[in-house]
């Protein structure tokens, strides 16, 4: 059989995707396409979790420090970069793994995406200046007054998002959801969907002692390096905005500390609801390779 097969690794922060998709790709031999929207920056290491040296070295990774925080990278930049890696790697395997926890990117890679409008910079930068001066409610009030479709079915939570259903209404005049078809993109080849979990409480713990080990590692002083560029669309993560919040004085390091911890578990039950919705993903603990690599040995 030569068919061409993606297998997508999928799950919340923290659950274990890097260490079994090294060992899916060892097992098949093959390569890694990173689907992170974070762990691209080669400036950002330590706050993004990215794999480590050791492990970038078992395994060639694509989408690793393969662009800057200054470039403009979204889900249609990695959808184009992610198919051209799939058809590196298919020259020399029929198989190629990609794992992360960005939902849309994935969704990107295995459907394409919605048609959007272009929209020009000036409103972006305009509603982000609002937005970094106003905060949060101050987004949720502008969509729900302009538009409501949007508000009532979209995530409220995620400031980027909100951001871009206020720029495609001020630019069109027209809801962000008329945009949204969910066409599917036919790709040229098979796609495995599979995801990790584990219970919750273990879960969190994994999350908190990660959080711990950043900060021995030394993840402070890393967001010291960037401080001049805070202001940039990569920086507005968990584990950077809330170190960034510490050293302008706002909050000491014990409440930067426990607020990432906070908001990387807030992050992990926002992908998990994503995840969720996927009716073709088989889900597996993270211990469970042995199973994992049969199931796709059954598919493939």
């Amino acid at each position: 059989m030569n068919e061409k097969i993606c297998i997508i690794i999928a799950g919340p922060t923290a659950v274990g995707k890097t260490a079994v998709a090294i060992e899916v790709a060892r097992h098949f031999n093959t390569q890694i396409i990173s689907a992170d929207s974070r762990q691209c920056f080669r400036e950002m290491t330590i706050g993004v979790a990215k794999p480590s040296t050791e492990e970038l070295q078992q395994v060639h990774h694509y989408f690793i420090n393969s662009h800057s925080i200054h470039d403009d990278v979204n889900a249609a930049v990695f959808e184009q970069y992610a198919l051209a890696a799939a058809e590196a790697i298919f020259r020399h395997n029929r198989i190629a793994v990609v794992t992360g926890g960005t939902g849309l990117y994935i969704k990107a890679f295995c459907e394409g995406l919605d048609d959007m409008p272009p929209v020009s910079p000036g409103i972006r930068q305009a509603i982000t200046e609002q937005y970094e001066l106003h905060g949060l409610s101050w987004l949720q009030q502008q969509v729900q007054e302009q538009d409501p479709l949007y508000y009532k079915t979209g995530e409220i939570q995620n400031p980027q998002r909100l951001i871009r259903a206020l720029e495609v209404k001020q630019a069109t005049g027209t809801s962000i959801r008329s945009f949204q078809q969910g066409k599917k993109v036919q790709r040229p080849f098979r796609i495995i969907k599979l995801a990790l979990e584990l219970p919750k409480p273990e879960l969190h713990l994994r999350i908190n002692t990660r959080v711990d080990k950043m900060m021995e590692q030394g993840l402070l002083q890393e967001v010291k390096a960037l401080l001049p560029q805070r202001s940039l669309n990569a920086l507005q993560t968990v584990g950077y905005t809330e170190l960034f919040d510490h050293l302008a004085g706002k909050i000491s390091l014990q409440q930067a500390i426990e607020q990432i911890k906070t908001n990387t578990r807030h992050y992990a039950k926002r992908q998990m609801t994503w995840f969720r919705k996927d009716s073709s993903l088989q889900w597996f603990a993270p211990d469970h390779v042995q199973a994992i690599i049969e199931s796709i040995d059954v598919h493939a």
